[in-house]
């Protein structure tokens, strides 16, 4: 295990940008670490109506506010153009129209400032969401990233090195909350909604098969999508309450489980969560839980870093520009990029 520092990077002041789906995000970040402004606006109003992100109403939404947002992160970071010293964007994955937008801005503003660009995978960035708060780490890590569109494990073996250990094999865990919480009626977004409900719920009052247990690390949320449904239409009584609870305590047991193993296969000095869903209540106080009893840490992003956000890109943009240099401005956005490996 060794303890990685913060190299001498060429860059210290880096504004990050995120567009990749349905929030417009800009921050300013210092050597990697020290969020000085993370500026956030959600388009949840927006797709609400649509049960889901509507991909050209998203892009369209990114164009009007991608200035403001960015000026907005500078003035809160309390910088000028001169300070910065990099630019950094998610170039991947996401929806292509939203990529376009906030890359687009991010290689106009490096061009302009004469600064490097750096371009970033959106998974890349959220392993580093759980580390903004921290100091130095040691290393490996075992983290557990789960969004809307990805559920994986990856052993972080140090800056820039990533092991892929499992994966989604279908519906990712917050897909699978989306759909649940739809077809109970409970809104969108799924996953906040399937947390509240299940507060007031009996998690074991349906037991639910946890997929793939005990089948290596991917993931597969389909088929217990799919039960839950089955399950509500033979007992049409029963309380969506406890519906969401014992559908929450399936994913999560299943999750923790697979974190934990892996973990302890790599010798990690701590388990991570990352994405979306890394803000779900009886997630992050299980993972707690079994860091404890492990004996190793647990390191939890903040909620406001859990969702899309442009501070972990720019951790993300710093240390990749500090590894490798800046991006040449020809990149393009890659919807289906997956993490650099």
């Amino acid at each position: 295990m060794s303890v990685e520092t913060a190299p001498d990077a060429p860059a210290s002041v880096v504004l990050g940008i995120e567009t990749s789906c349905d929030e417009t995000a800009a921050a300013v970040v210092i050597d990697g670490r020290l969020v000085r402004s993370n500026v956030v606006s959600s388009q949840v109003d927006l797709h609400a109506r649509y049960g889901g992100v509507v991909p050209e109403i998203a892009g369209r939404a990114h164009e009007r506010k991608i200035t403001g947002i960015v000026a907005e992160a500078m003035v809160e970071a309390g910088v000028k153009r001169h300070d910065i010293d990099a630019v950094a964007a998610t170039i991947g994955p996401g929806l292509i129209g939203a990529l376009l937008v906030g890359v687009s801005a991010a290689k106009a503003l490096a061009l302009v400032w004469d600064v490097p660009f750096v371009g970033v995978s959106h998974l890349e960035a959220h392993l580093y969401a759980s580390l903004l708060d921290e100091g130095e780490v040691e290393f490996p890590l075992a983290t557990l990233l789960v969004s809307g569109g990805h559920t994986m494990l990856v052993a972080f073996r140090g800056h820039g090195e990533y092991e892929v250990m499992g994966s989604t094999l279908d519906d990712a865990a917050g897909e699978a909350f989306d759909k649940v919480a739809r077809y109970l009626g409970l809104g969108y977004p799924g996953g906040p909604a399937i947390d509240a409900a299940a507060m007031e719920g009996d998690p074991e009052a349906i037991h639910f098969t946890r997929p793939m247990l005990d089948d290596g690390y991917d993931f597969s949320f389909s088929g217990l999508k799919t039960a839950v449904i089955n399950h509500v239409r033979a007992h049409p009584d029963v309380a969506t309450q406890d519906v969401a609870a014992s559908f929450q305590a399936a994913v999560v047991d299943t999750l923790v489980h697979k974190a934990r193993k892996a973990a302890a296969e790599i010798g990690a000095t701590a388990v991570c969560l990352g994405g979306g869903v890394a803000a779900n209540s009886l997630l992050r106080e299980r993972m707690l839980d079994a860091a404890e009893a492990d004996g190793i840490q647990a390191l939890l992003p903040s909620r406001s870093m859990c969702t899309d956000n442009a501070a972990m890109v720019a951790a993300a943009g710093w240390w990749r520009l500090a590894r490798e240099g800046p991006t040449p401005l020809d990149v393009g956005a890659y919807p289906s990029m997956g993490l650099p490996c």
